[in-house]
């Protein structure tokens, strides 16, 4: 049975709703698909070594820019265990910030996991299906994969964005096995 005054809070519950759904799909919503710790963890089978930090200046920096075709931060965090170095990287795909785990094993890509998704559009990059292309690429003396990646259809930026993260690990896991 319904009280006195239901349909008016009925209605304001509903127009609560709608306008947060309309938010959200003005806005784009974050969508954390896994903790970026929980991925460091996972990737050094629960054992995750301390974090260390690379500082990239010199010609590190000036790799990481021609990559990135922007400046790079001034440091990146890494972890690096058992001939595996796995880096938590950001990228913009077309507004906002795209957070990938990226594990290199001897010089290849092993692993490629979406781990927070802030666009909008896009967001099919983040299936094993896409991210499995990565699995095994290395690196070129051009700083490009070693072959190619498929795109998807209205997830372009994105597509981008994740060739650049990619390449970054690999430009930089080559690096540290240098020194």
């Amino acid at each position: 049975m319904s009280q006195p005054g239901d349909s008016g809070r009925y209605r304001r519950l509903t127009g609560t709703v709608l306008m947060g759904l309309t938010l959200l799909l003005l806005c784009g919503a974050t969508r954390v698909y896994q903790a970026p710790e929980a991925f460091i963890t996972e990737s050094f089978g629960g054992t995750p070594p301390a974090a260390q930090t690379l500082w990239l200046t010199g010609s590190v920096g000036e790799g990481a820019a021609a990559i990135l075709a922007r400046r790079p931060p001034p440091r990146i965090s890494y972890w690096r265990a058992a001939e595996r170095t796995a880096f938590v990287l950001e990228e913009i795909g077309k507004e906002q910030p795209i957070t990938a785990g990226i594990v290199i094993r001897e010089g290849r890509i092993e692993r490629v996991r979406i781990l927070i998704y802030r666009e909008s559009r896009g967001g099919e990059v983040r299936y094993p299906a896409f991210t499995r292309q990565f699995e095994g690429a290395g690196l070129g003396d051009d700083r490009r994969l070693d072959r190619s990646i498929n795109g998807i259809s209205g997830a372009t930026l994105s597509v981008n964005a994740l060739d650049r993260m990619t390449r970054l690990a690999l430009f930089l896991d080559r690096h540290l096995a240098d020194h």
